[in-house]
């Protein structure tokens, strides 16, 4: 049986670039789909079942942080932003507003390649995060973990995490009681070529933060070991 091709949209107002990112993409087996502004990329993103979405910022009639808050609000399909180079501050918006991973133009056209399956890897099980699956449920506190099912709840409410955020709170719940530094982190849930990128595991650890503590800025779930990583707590106050 042949595997299901993944689908990915391209969203670019460039359409020199628009082509050339759908055709690499395509050479390396992926069903592309292009969108020329923010409008129409949102429109397929509601219509199809989708993989991954690459989404340039500077697009017209909706740009992509637009784009992407929208998505946010009903999917956590993979989303990597595409700013221009130097924009740091791009970055961390556009990783606040729920984005997976970004890239900066111009680009190697292998880079992008790689990052895309980057990201796609972190959306599958590991072997390790496969044995856990068999354990079931993991409950801490008011959190529990259907590692099975990758469902999080806190009150038994259903918490929705991106792929990321969830591969970050199961690995800490994993190592609970244990303090587990940011370059551990990294290269394990985005690989050793972003080990030094810490603002990608601290914007992350935020949102999460947002997500399952009842008080954020005082968590009790996710603490900060300053100047070397993250602990989860197993006994969290209340």
């Amino acid at each position: 049986m042949t595997a299901r091709k993944q689908h990915i949209l391209t969203a670019d107002d460039d359409p020199q670039l628009l082509r050339l990112v759908s055709r690499s993409l395509e050479l390396d087996d992926f069903d592309v789909l292009t969108a020329t502004n923010g409008e129409e990329a949102l429109a397929i993103i509601e219509s199809q079942a989708l993989d991954l979405i690459l989404l340039d910022v500077m697009m017209p009639k909706m740009d992509g942080f637009t784009v992407c808050q929208k998505v946010r609000e009903f999917s956590s399909v993979p989303i990597i932003i595409i700013t221009a180079r130097g924009q740091d501050d791009e970055k961390v918006k556009g990783l606040n507003l729920g984005a997976d991973d970004y890239l900066t133009k111009p680009f190697n056209i292998d880079e992008l390649v790689a990052r895309v399956r980057a990201v796609l890897r972190r959306t599958q099980f590991t072997s390790q995060e496969l044995t856990h699956a068999t354990r079931t449920v993991t409950t801490i506190g008011n959190l529990t973990i259907d590692y099975a099912q990758r469902l999080v709840t806190v009150n038994g409410k259903e918490i929705v995490l991106t792929p990321t955020e969830y591969r970050v709170l199961a690995y800490l719940v994993q190592n609970a009681g244990c303090v587990v530094t940011q370059d551990l982190l990294l290269a394990y849930i985005w690989g050793q070529e972003y080990v030094g990128e810490g603002h990608m595991l601290q914007v992350n650890v935020n949102r999460l933060r947002r997500k399952i503590e009842p008080d954020p800025a005082h968590p009790r779930y996710i603490l900060t070991k300053v100047g070397i990583g993250y602990q989860f707590s197993t006994k969290p106050k209340e």
